[in-house]
């Protein structure tokens, strides 16, 4: 008879040898033979009773450890670019295991969301409990929607909020998370992406309430998009241990009256400046410019909670009713914030500009400042035009007259320069207490907003010059100039609108300036902005400096926003490591991971953007909702095979046209002359267009709206509304009502026949 081993025998040895933990290996290693398995079986029971194993598939292990082949899902990269894995089959207590990835130079690139198949090393690392290796990728992250629960008699289903989104989604009796009937909820993937029996399976994970409440409209574009809005406990524990800076290893700038200037219902203040003459007789008429910029990095260290949730989150997300911060706000707004009165820790530079405007030379400084005052747009200029009030008034000569005389001698060099010059108005939504949209207004533009635009301008200038100069690695702020193929064809929509854009030469700012002056005034103003806005290549972010097209820059980095943008964090660390300011600079790793850090800030750069973009669309829904049927003026702000998009003039509304309802014809599409073409009449529908609509339908929940055409370029249009199939791109249709508006019957072989039908057709005008 063989002897059994202790329970503390087989714990320890399962422990050592975690790939051999079915009954027959552990058998085989103690000599355990025949009446006696029954015996290890008991005590196995026994252990599995006592919790120290857990049986899965007739094998035992610790369930404190994953197993030595275990299913996991990749998260975001951290601050030093490494890749940690959640465990998909974790059924321990307590704290999660942390799993480092150790990639192999043969592995495939993994991101966030990746499904893996690895095998797990225990280790006993400060910060990971296992490493992994890769064995093969098993699929990415199941698919999210965002919807609208609709209850039925075996669970539900959902009914996504995306414009466009036909697919409904079947929800299981027990998948459903105690949703209420037409509730918004946000749901994954319980299945394959394609269910031959039926809609796709999801698996509700979240409740979103209300989606016909007002403060809803952001918070469906918020987990549309995937922007985390809560901060975990770690990094609000960390934010709120810190205490505001000292003056050690400063310089003392308290005395100095920089002033903050920012919207009126603004709640961090991130930048301050001052100007004030130059005394030296070398630079008559010049001026000595400081811009001071919150000292994000003293708080928000390489590798901390604070700076892996920062550089997770990108950027701030800013909203109608709410901002989404890249921060806690115990720094955004508070220690990180410059507000009136009080010490706050800086790094500002100051500036030697000359009477015209160019910069002679800057120098930057790690210091402390105290603001006299925070303003806020419309007082400053209320106060240069002649209105101050108490709180300008004792400034307007010091501090308020000085910084709109080094502005001017910026302006001068601005127009010199020559960046692009778009005018598109701005608008904004203004929402009651309670959420609802009041009002659609224009966005006020003071020169007060261009003066502290210039100023930072200048300053990001500075910080990239300075790092360049300094040899030290920073992130670029990058805008290329546009590719071949649309530059022609914003020349092709140029000669359409009787207008020139040269040819034949590199081209610069100034070269779509003199189309953009060309047009200016005229009825094709806003088409042509349209179009060469259309045009334009993606800012986006580099370790490599391909210079900044738009702004007509040679060196420019983002310096003047390290509240809310990841990039001017970076570059602070770059300007205290290159200043040997203290240990809190650039990292090893900040650098190694460059490329990644860029690559994923203009990622959730974009996110940003159209989540914003979505939760415009949606609130423009709202308020145009309860007026169907009601005609608008506009221009044909887009043209796509399906129909025509019309941009209203009251809102900025977008709205689309079905091409099914635009007449009883086939109509050619041309992408690069963003044209429509009828077969039979000659009929042209193109970009820029005026155009009469009545608003036939406005969804909130989805933010589409849809539009009849009543009048194009003042004249009458008889268009074929009702539903039906879309005419536009199957077999075509003749007959039916004559459309009113007609161009001749020619057609267009080309995109040059169409312009001088175009041109033909002005002059009859």
């Amino acid at each position: 008879m063989s002897k059994l081993p202790t329970k503390a025998d087989i714990l320890d040895w399962i422990s050592a040898n975690p790939t051999l933990t079915a009954k027959r290996d552990i058998a085989k290693a103690f000599g355990i033979k025949g009446a006696d398995r029954i015996d290890l079986k008991r005590l196995l029971r026994e252990l599995e009773e006592e919790g120290h194993l857990e049986k899965r598939k007739k094998t035992y292990r610790d369930p404190d450890r994953l197993p030595p082949v275990s299913v996991l899902q990749v998260k975001e990269p951290d601050a030093n670019g490494d890749l940690f894995a959640k465990p998909l089959e974790w059924h321990g207590e307590g704290v999660e295991p942390i799993i480092l990835i150790m990639p192999r130079a043969s592995d495939p690139a993994l991101g966030e969301g990746d499904r893996i198949l690895a095998r797990l090393q225990v280790v006993h690392e400060a910060d990971h409990n296992y490493e992994a290796r890769l064995i093969r990728r098993i699929g990415a992250s199941p698919r999210r929607v965002v919807g609208i629960f609709r209850k039925g008699a075996e669970g539900g289903r959902i009914v996504p909020i995306d414009k466009g989104a036909v697919q409904e989604w079947t929800v299981a009796p027990d998948a459903t998370g105690g949703a209420q009937e037409g509730e918004l909820v946000e749901a994954e993937q319980a299945g394959p992406a394609r269910n031959r029996l039926g809609p796709p399976r999801a698996r509700i994970v979240l409740r979103l309430g209300d989606p016909t409440a007002p403060r809803a409209v952001s918070l469906i574009a918020i987990h549309q998009h995937g922007i985390p809005d809560d901060f975990p406990e770690d990094v609000l524990a960390e934010a709120d241990q810190m205490k505001p800076a000292g003056l050690k290893d400063r310089t003392d700038l308290r005395d100095l009256p920089l002033i903050t200037i920012d919207p009126w219902d603004a709640r961090d203040h991130d930048d301050a400046v001052y100007a004030e003459p130059d005394e030296d007789p070398k630079n008559a008429g010049g001026h000595i410019l400081w811009v001071a910029i919150a000292d994000v990095a003293h708080y928000v260290t390489p590798g901390s909670a604070l700076d892996r949730e920062a550089r997770t989150r990108g950027n701030s997300s800013y909203f109608p009713d709410r901002v989404v911060p890249m921060l806690p706000d115990r720094l955004s707004g508070d220690l990180c914030s410059l507000h009136e009165g009080v010490p706050r820790a800086v790094i500002a530079v100051r500036m030697r500009i000359d009477a015209e405007g160019n910069k002679l030379g800057q120098k930057f400084v790690r210091g402390l400042m105290r603001s006299p005052a925070s303003l806020n747009y419309q007082e400053v200029q209320a106060a240069i035009d002649g209105q101050p009030n108490d709180k300008t008034g004792p400034l307007l000569e010091p501090v308020l007259k000085p910084l709109y005389a080094a502005y001017a001698a910026l302006r001068a060099a601005r127009e010199r320069r020559q960046p692009l010059d778009l005018d598109l108005p701005e608008r904004k939504i203004v929402l009651d207490e309670d959420g609802k949209v009041t009002s659609v207004d224009f966005a006020d533009r003071l020169e007060a907003h261009k003066l502290i635009e210039e100023f930072m301008v200048l300053a990001n200038v500075a910080a990239a010059e300075t790092l360049v100069a300094k040899d030290t690695p920073l992130l670029f702020r990058v805008h290329e100039e546009p590719p071949p193929d649309k530059l022609e064809s914003l020349r092709d929509t140029a000669e359409a609108a009787g207008l020139t854009l040269a040819k034949g030469q590199v081209l610069k700012t100034q070269h779509l300036n003199n189309l953009l002056h060309q047009a200016a005034g005229t009825g094709e103003a806003e088409l042509i902005n349209m179009a060469t806005l259309r045009s334009m290549t993606q800012a986006y972010y580099s370790p490599k400096n391909f210079h900044h097209f738009g702004l007509a820059l040679m060196n420019y980095a983002h310096f003047t926003s390290p509240i809310r943008r990841y990039s001017d964090l970076v570059v602070h660390r770059g300007l205290i490591s290159a200043h040997k300011w203290g240990d809190d600079g650039l990292s090893v790793q900040d650098i190694e991971t460059l490329e990644r850090t860029a690559q994923h800030i203009s990622d959730t750069e974009r996110r940003s953007m159209m989540a914003e973009r979505d939760t415009t669309d949606r609130y423009l829904a709202a308020y145009l909702s309860d007026r169907l049927g009601a005609e608008f003026t506009g221009r044909i702000s887009g043209i796509a095979k399906f129909g025509v998009f019309v941009k209203l003039d009251e809102t900025g509304a977008d709205g689309l046209i079905p091409i099914g309802t635009l007449g009883n014809e086939y109509f050619h599409f041309d992408r690069d002359a963003g044209t429509l073409m009828g077969a039979s009449t000659g009929r042209m529908i193109g970009l820029g267009m005026r155009a009469r609509v009545k608003l036939v339908e406005a969804a909130p929940v989805t933010g589409g709206i849809a539009f009849e055409l009543l009048e194009l370029d003042d004249e009458g249009y008889e268009s074929t509304s009702g539903g039906g199939k879309p005419r536009g791109f199957g077999r075509g249709r003749k007959g039916g009502p004559a459309p009113r508006r007609k161009l001749g019957k020619a057609k267009a072989k080309d995109a040059k026949t169409k312009r001088k039908l175009t041109r033909q057709k002005r002059e009859k005008r």
